[in-house]
């Protein structure tokens, strides 16, 4: 098995590079998928969010309101580190059982927006990241998130710099082109992930 770590900011690709991947023959295992199961109506995890935000973030039915939690943790870098105590371990748990449910020789692709926040670069056998100019990851996330800009800055600030990302990369896939061109280096990735699992 390959463990694959994909990062990359936020609105950067992350999702698009994931799956491509996926209809190569990756095992993708998505943290923002995850995170979102984990919060479900019902669940440990959505107990301890209203635990300590409050009933103020879930909807008339009883699911998280994300945009009201979102408003919250990103005003406050407490309430966040609190929302990732709950959350993260989580995640890891779930992830971890999806990838030991895997075929044997797989190529596993973990998707991990806080790859690099919360240390976990070195825990995969290759660290990949989806890059883009903050210029084009702030476009993308007023455009898909409905957000101002301001509110867009604030959300790539509470991330890992563009620097600290890259340093820690293994291999950076450009995502400032177009569709076809990420599709390219997502080749090339691929190739060299197969060579990677046929030499372990």
């Amino acid at each position: 098995m390959v463990r694959v770590g994909l990062t990359g900011g936020i609105a950067s690709g992350k999702t698009a590079a994931a799956e491509l991947l996926a209809e190569r023959g990756a095992v993708v295992i998505d943290a923002d998928v995850l995170a979102r199961e984990v919060v479900q109506p019902g669940t440990p995890g959505l107990d301890a969010v209203v635990d300590r935000f409050s009933t103020d973030v879930l909807n008339s039915d009883g699911s998280l309101d994300r945009p009201a939690l979102a408003t919250v943790v990103f005003a406050d870098a407490t309430a966040r580190r609190d929302l990732e105590a709950i959350i993260h371990p989580a995640v890891r748990s779930r992830a971890a059982a999806i990838e030991a449910a895997a075929p044997a020789g797989s190529i596993v692709v973990h998707v991990i927006p806080l790859l690099v926040e919360t240390g976990q670069e070195r825990d995969f056998d290759v660290c990949v990241v989806v890059d883009a100019d903050p210029q084009q990851q702030l476009e993308r996330l007023q455009a898909r998130n409905g957000l101002s800009a301001a509110e867009a800055e604030a959300r790539i600030g509470a991330q890992a710099t563009r620097e600290e990302r890259l340093a820690a990369a293994d291999h950076v896939i450009d995502n400032n082109g177009t569709p076809q061109q990420l599709a390219a280096q997502v080749d090339r990735l691929w190739q060299l992930l197969l060579r990677r699992e046929h030499s372990g």
